[in-house]
């Protein structure tokens, strides 16, 4: 019996994520709302907080599988590229940027979520963005050999900010920003001078 009631909860439980999931994808995370989120499960609203402390909790669940999809979609954009290491930051800014094309409302739902480093963040959602910085930090590593940890992590979040803020506001088409078809051009002149100055 006991099995049986917690298979009920896994389910009720992964239902609830990919219904949570559904929504944003369509809608984004403004949309998301406890009791139409509940009656499209069919249990009641209060059966959403026996499995998350709130809708950010919830919301935290589909970023980690988001997460694990951008992930995912860098590195293949790169697994069979050997050589330069700018052109492979360049073939990861533009997988990035065709994530986030083909899936704006998940994208954003990446950093519209409530929550802070400092706050209770769970271990497996701070993996799965690791991860991603993992994956520009490896080529990073070898245009600047001389970096220690600490500064390499900085470079890694610096460049990846940078791209995505060519990201956000291209495809939001904000006035700094230019067509779609050119933000892999303007990623591609910015990144192919990572590195430059240390040229001799």
């Amino acid at each position: 019996m006991a099995g049986k009631v917690a298979e009920r909860k896994a389910a009720l439980r992964a239902k609830l994520i990919d219904l949570a999931e559904e929504q944003i994808a369509a809608e984004g995370l403004s949309s998301l709302r406890a009791r139409e989120l509940a009656k499209q499960a069919g249990c009641a609203t209060g059966a959403i907080y026996t499995h998350f402390a709130d809708l950010d909790a919830l919301v935290l669940e589909v970023n980690g599988r988001t997460f694990r999809r951008l992930g995912a979609a860098v590195a293949a954009s790169v697994r069979d590229q050997q050589g330069d290491p700018v052109q492979r930051l360049i073939t990861m800014s533009h997988a990035y940027l065709h994530f986030a094309a083909d899936q704006p409302m998940l994208w954003r739902a990446l950093f519209d979520v409530q929550m802070s480093a400092e706050g209770p963040v769970p271990q497996w959602y701070m993996d799965a963005l690791g991860n991603l910085f993992s994956h520009i930090a490896e080529p990073l590593a070898e245009v600047f050999p001389e970096m220690d940890a600490r500064a390499l992590d900085l470079m890694t979040r610096g460049l990846f900010s940078s791209v995505h803020g060519i990201v956000l506001l291209g495809l939001e088409q904000r006035i700094s920003a230019v067509p779609l078809p050119q933000i892999e051009e303007m990623i591609a002149q910015i990144l192919s001078r990572v590195g430059h100055s240390t040229e001799k």
